[in-house]
């Protein structure tokens, strides 16, 4: 890359060199004008269904959300060990 292609934060000239920038850094260090956001990080677990059928049962019966009830119970457990 020449001039042209040189990057605005770490000066880099070439993916290498960017690399081993950000490898020493953090996009913090550079973010101070920016608007804190919050956000929800989502994961699928894939769930045996007649399993995924139990808990929808049990969440219906406590009047929780499956996802409620499924945190709920992983923090017991992992309190418990």
């Amino acid at each position: 890359m020449g001039d042209a292609r040189r990057s605005s934060v770490s000066g880099g000239d070439s993916l290498e060199a960017m690399g081993e920038f950000w490898d020493r850094h953090d996009f913090t260090e550079f973010d101070t004008d920016r608007p804190d956001v919050e956000f929800t990080v989502r994961c699928a677990v894939p769930v045996d269904s007649s399993l995924l059928t139990q808990v929808e049962l049990q969440a219906s019966r406590h009047g929780v959300s499956v996802e409620t009830l499924v945190n709920l119970w992983l923090q017991q457990k992992l309190s418990e060990a």
